[in-house]
């Protein structure tokens, strides 16, 4: 924590302890106005202001569920907000009323709206406060990220990265599957029918979060996954070789892909079949 944090910090809880004792007295003398007994009058601010306290650490730690809990929260905050400035300005103005003195002398309104101050200072003091634990500063930020590096280590002094992605060249033309004389055909017409740019390098997954990706990139890391049954396009491997280079892809989209990759690899073989001798004039 820095300097300037912890000084911020400590004016908001000073501020708030301020507003709490203000507000607490006026309230105290409200519960001896309505005949709370004893030592339950000490108690009786704490049922107001105390709840207002919670009530805006409940609202922060609650921010992300149901609009309906949110807003029961809500309600009971200004319920009690609006209860503790009431008492503390209802206090306020009694007393100014009885007041006889020579000196400066306001008005009611004026009297009410100065003691609200205080029940409200407590409530947002709170709030600034919370903000500031659940916001650190960039300092905090970059040492936690120091350590998370640190921790990626192991004993040895080796990184737990994975290992580094092959290279172009490796991954730029199928693999032949070797199953069949049939199967071995179609790769070599793959191969040799395949004039296109190479397949873009696998990205890194951020947060393990897959990356979208145009259509002819998708079609060139297809054109790297290994044949299928038949020598023919796998919508299987047409699909790991996309995710495994960091890419999402639709059903639809995968069907297109597999689809095209599936025709070039027919119009490279029907190139490669010999034209039928044309037979003379008159044969028959």
């Amino acid at each position: 924590m820095s300097a300037l944090t912890a000084a911020i910090r400590l004016g908001v809880a000073l501020v708030g302890a301020i507003g709490f004792a203000l507000s607490y007295d006026a309230l105290r003398q409200m519960a001896v106005a309505i005949h709370v007994r004893g030592v339950l009058t000490y108690a009786f601010p704490l049922v107001i202001d105390g709840f207002i306290a919670i009530g805006v650490a409940a609202l922060l730690i609650l921010r992300t569920a149901p609009w309906r809990s949110r807003l029961y929260v809500w309600a009971l905050v200004g319920l009690a907000t609006v209860t503790s400035i009431w008492a503390n300005a209802l206090h306020a103005i009694r007393l100014n009323q009885q007041a006889r003195t020579a000196g400066l002398h306001l008005d009611d309104i004026t009297v009410g709206a100065l003691s609200a101050i205080a029940p409200l200072a407590l409530a947002g003091a709170v709030h600034l406060d919370l903000v500031i634990r659940r916001h650190p500063t960039p300092r905090a930020h970059e040492a936690a990220a120091t350590t998370s590096q640190t921790v990626g280590h192991s004993h040895n002094g080796r990184h737990s990265a994975e290992p580094p992605a092959r290279s172009a060249d490796e991954t730029s033309l199928p693999k032949k599957v070797r199953c069949s004389p049939d199967v071995a055909e179609r790769a070599d017409v793959a191969e040799a029918a395949v004039k296109v740019p190479q397949a873009p390098k696998p990205l890194t997954k951020e947060g393990g979060h897959e990356h979208d990706a145009t259509f002819d990139e998708l079609l060139a890391i297809a054109r790297t996954a290994p044949l299928g049954r038949g020598g023919r396009a796998s919508r299987r491997n047409i699909e790991a070789a996309i995710r495994g280079a960091g890419y999402r892809i639709g059903k639809d989209r995968l069907t297109q892909i597999k689809d095209h990759l599936q025709a070039e690899f027919d119009q490279a073989t029907r190139r490669r079949q010999p034209e039928p001798d044309k037979e003379p004039v008159g044969a028959h």
